[in-house]
């Protein structure tokens, strides 16, 4: 990096984060640090806790209209429910109707899926028939990502979710998703691991096959084009 980019590159660090080490932006200088470990790094620092979480007036209208008619047109997966009270709520929560405006623009397809009994709260899971596009290629989460010494991915899946405002589905939770349909028979998913299979290095994923759905383990830092993950 030439010194006046330098320069102009401190400063702007700077702006956002005062207090940002010297020997830290050695590190980038040397390019010794991949462009998303950087933001991953940053962002822990700065950019979540100033991100506003709310759309456009025109960005919020597509969304529930997309939403509204995935919903009447799936009537099945959410049985007894009526859209207008859904949107009221959606309405006036606009950092969920954000999260649901990611999932929609990562290829998640998000729909109504249950109704939690206690808090009354809609739960939308992903419903695109396979894996979000968006999502794929990425491994299980930053520590596995950090684990490799090469052909890192740009992201990981866990981080990506947490930066929707959302979180993967469990292996429980996939296999309700489904009983509404068959999801996943040409990809696969990430789903949320056990903390004694993860502290193995391990990482578990799903996916329907002969009208099954399947369970199976991985190494959490392997990724692979048909591997997404799916969420709610």
């Amino acid at each position: 990096m030439q010194s006046d980019g330098r320069e102009i590159f401190i400063n702007v660090m700077r702006q956002h984060n005062p207090l940002i080490k010297d020997e830290l932006l050695t590190i980038i200088e040397l390019g010794e640090l991949r462009n998303y470990q950087f933001y991953r790094m940053m962002k822990g620092d700065f950019s979540m806790k100033n991100e506003k979480r709310d759309l456009q007036p025109e960005q919020r209208e597509e969304i529930l209209r997309i939403l509204k008619t995935r919903f009447e047109k799936n009537m099945g997966r959410h049985k007894g429910l009526e859209w207008a009270e859904v949107g009221t709520k959606l309405e006036n929560n606009p950092e969920k109707l954000w999260s649901l405006y990611e999932m929609e623009k990562t290829g998640g397809e998000p729909d109504i899926i249950v109704q939690d009994k206690n808090t009354g709260e809609y739960i939308f899971y992903d419903c695109s028939a396979e894996s979000p596009k968006g999502r794929r290629s990425f491994c299980y989460d930053l520590k596995a990502l950090e684990s490799r010494k090469e052909h890192k991915p740009q992201n990981n899946a866990i981080d990506m979710a947490a930066d929707m405002g959302i979180e993967l589905l469990t292996e429980e939770e996939y296999r309700e998703l489904q009983k509404f349909g068959d999801f996943d028979t040409k990809t696969s998913s990430w789903v949320k691991t056990p903390d004694n299979i993860r502290k193995l290095g391990g990482a578990i994923f799903c996916d329907r096959r002969y009208d099954i759905v399947f369970v199976y383990h991985n190494g959490a830092e392997s990724y692979y084009a048909s591997r997404g993950s799916v969420a709610y």
